[in-house]
């Protein structure tokens, strides 16, 4: 169906210039190159947040036994051969710390890329606790089912956290949540 308002590129007189692939170019990274036109997210999107929560599992006992007050906020995966933990300390997180870190891991160095970070402004909010920290601020959630929810924590039980989006508040199990981030509003900490 065709939208009136607009006009083809013939009706303006533009000829937009085109590229011709010889072959897909796509062929190697079909599994993360994913847009409507490529391929099925949901296909992808379970086996990576399951990947993420395996590691997640696996990673926090290691780094949060090996360096007391260290806490592991997020594993996420930004290819299929590499990671990012992120990490937050009572004290701080430095260059230092994420030395230790990586060192920790060192086990995951044959089989990934490990990047090593602190939380930034848009901290990664993974954990009941993390949400319950994070009342009264913005979030950025993406949920199992595709979702995307922006809005403000309003409140953070046991088993899902409340977020008011456009005048609604909407209860989100935790187990639902894939990713969650605080919004950094410009002027506002």
């Amino acid at each position: 169906m065709t939208d009136p308002s607009r006009s083809s590129w013939a009706e303006v007189g533009v000829q937009p210039e085109a590229a011709i692939l010889q072959r897909p170019h796509f062929e190697r990274f079909s599994k993360w190159a994913c847009g409507p036109i490529f391929c099925d997210r949901e296909r992808v999107l379970a086996p990576t947040h399951d990947k993420e929560r395996q590691l997640t599992r696996e990673i926090t006992p290691k780094v949060e036994g090996a360096l007391p007050g260290t806490e592991v906020l997020a594993v996420e995966l930004t290819s299929p051969e590499r990671f990012t933990v992120f990490v937050d300390h009572v004290q701080g997180v430095d260059h230092a710390l994420c030395e230790r870190v990586t060192s920790v891991l060192r086990d995951y160095l044959g089989d990934y890329s490990v990047d090593v970070s602190s939380p930034g402004l848009e901290r990664p909010l993974r954990k009941p606790a993390h949400f319950r920290d994070a009342v009264g601020r913005r979030v950025a959630l993406r949920t199992t089912e595709r979702k995307r929810v922006r809005g403000e924590v309003v409140a953070a039980g046991e088993a899902a956290v409340t977020v008011e989006t456009n005048g609604k508040s909407v209860d989100i199990p935790y187990e639902a949540i894939v990713r969650g981030n605080l919004i950094e509003e410009a002027g506002k900490r």
